[in-house]
């Protein structure tokens, strides 16, 4: 996918690579808003959506989880957030920045909706690193699909995987969806496991529609590999970058 020399037309693309540059993965989490809600909390108690996924590129499955979630769940601001560095996998497709500069794209017209870029990828570095710009007691609620939801319970992103759990669960609740070929039911069944318990009882649902559910980014980026029809599965706004 060879569309970074599009990208390369916007002077903002260029300072965002240089606002990425400056995020170091190694030091502590830190997370910049490239785009801020019109409406942003700024009150404690508030409730925080964050949908942390690698929008490469967004689809209207995204835009159908962020527009239900807020919803439903009543969320006073979303906040859309790329990771500098994925635990779960490799960044590959749109650039980074480009990718901050198309969900910038999308919130300028929601007065809900704000950017960010983290410079760690793993949930509990994220919630240490949203806690520095949030209110106090802002409750936090991550968007996530099942795949998302099995690796959070994942030994090997923990060096203490009961206790790191247990910290990050009494800071922040999940929303999870239906994604693919797994339904709700196959969600609740996973989080039935007694090891699981006594975090169940932090995960809420959200029922997308079947042609929902089925549309991924993979299949988008591979239908513009073989220069296929991509306008519906997309935004309209994302053919002026594509």
């Amino acid at each position: 996918m060879k569309t970074s020399d599009k990208f390369e037309s916007y002077p903002e693309y260029q300072k965002l690579n240089q606002l990425i540059s400056q995020l170091d993965s190694n030091a502590h989490p830190r997370i910049v808003i490239t785009s801020r809600s019109s409406q942003p909390i700024c009150h404690p108690g508030k409730k925080l959506g964050i949908f942390s996924g690698s929008f490469n590129p967004i689809t209207i499955a995204h835009i159908k989880m962020i527009e239900d979630a807020q919803r439903k769940f009543q969320l006073d601001e979303m906040l859309l957030l790329l990771a500098k560095v994925n635990v779960d996998k490799d960044v590959f497709g749109l650039p980074l920045a480009g990718r901050i500069l198309t969900l910038n794209r999308y919130a300028e017209e929601r007065k809900y909706v704000s950017v960010g870029v983290s410079s760690h990828g793993r949930y509990i570095d994220k919630v240490e690193a949203l806690n520095e710009i949030f209110p106090d007691k802002t409750e936090f609620h991550f968007i996530v699909g099942y795949d998302t939801l099995i690796r959070i319970f994942d030994p090997k992103y923990y060096s203490d995987i009961h206790s790191d759990l247990h910290h990050l669960f009494s800071q922040c609740r999940f929303i999870a969806s239906n994604r693919g070929n797994v339904d709700i039911d196959t969600i609740k069944q996973f989080l039935k496991d007694p090891s699981l318990k006594s975090y169940s009882s932090s995960v809420k649902f959200l029922i997308l529609p079947d042609f929902y559910a089925n549309v991924s980014s993979t299949h988008v980026r591979e239908l513009i590999l073989d220069g296929k029809d991509i306008s519906h599965l997309v935004p309209t706004f994302l053919t002026e970058f594509l």
